[in-house]
């Protein structure tokens, strides 16, 4: 990998000189993969067709990459940052093809969902740059301890009663990031956790009391099997 520093001068460099002076006598490029509609040089003039012709002059090959199609669709990773920032993980892992996931330390929370049966584990995610998905409720499967796990995760800004948060995770400070595995329920502050997004269940909430969200938990739990089965 080669980290060239984007600086004014630089900035300025016409497609010519850039594939002249950088590519060709800086990298001695043999052969250049583009996507099909990739544009470099200053003010974007360089496309693939004026590669090709470069390609020519200082002999070296290029390969197109053509344009990806899903129902007609023109995939893109914008398109992809959309479909995640609106919890939309099945339509992200479709576009990406395969199932977006994140990865962190489980972490200590408030404890509030073991006091009514639904023990969470609070996903602390170690990158900072990752995505993360939009606020929702989402059917996951999670690989913990070399075992793969089916559940559920909440990803949210606010409690779902009005008693303190948990730590945070990702790259707001604000969101808390927590998973109900269905089969499991020890402690596994500090254990590694990859978890894989299958589906949306529904938005964020905030219930009255803990009754009312028991009961949407457990209807939450019938609906990320029904998914995951």
């Amino acid at each position: 990998m080669i980290i060239y520093p984007f600086t004014q001068r630089f900035s300025r460099l016409t497609s010519v000189e850039y594939v002249r002076d950088v590519l060709v006598n800086g990298v001695g490029v043999h052969k250049m993969v583009s996507g099909y509609d990739h544009h470099f040089g200053r003010n974007r003039e360089g496309d693939l067709d004026k590669l090709r012709e470069l390609s020519e002059l200082y002999g070296f090959e290029v390969e197109e990459i053509s344009a990806q199609m899903i129902d007609e669709v023109r995939i893109s990773s914008t398109k992809i940052r959309n479909a995640l920032a609106a919890g939309d993980v099945a339509t992200a892992s479709k576009y990406l093809g395969y199932r977006y996931a994140l990865s962190g330390k489980i972490v200590k929370g408030n404890s509030l969902g073991r006091t009514i049966g639904f023990p969470t584990a609070n996903l602390q995610v170690l990158d900072n740059l990752k995505l993360i998905p939009g606020e929702g409720v989402y059917a996951i499967e999670a690989d913990l301890k070399g075992k793969r796990h089916q559940g559920m995760m909440n990803i949210g800004t606010r409690p779902t009663v009005n008693l303190p948060t948990g730590r945070a995770g990702g790259n707001d400070p604000r969101i808390i990031i927590e998973a109900h595995l269905f089969d499991v329920s020890e402690d596994l502050y500090d254990e590694m956790m990859n978890v894989h997004f299958v589906a949306r269940l529904r938005n964020e909430e905030r219930f009255a009391d803990l009754s009312a969200l028991k009961e949407q938990l457990n209807k939450d739990r019938q609906h990320a099997l029904d998914i995951l089965q």
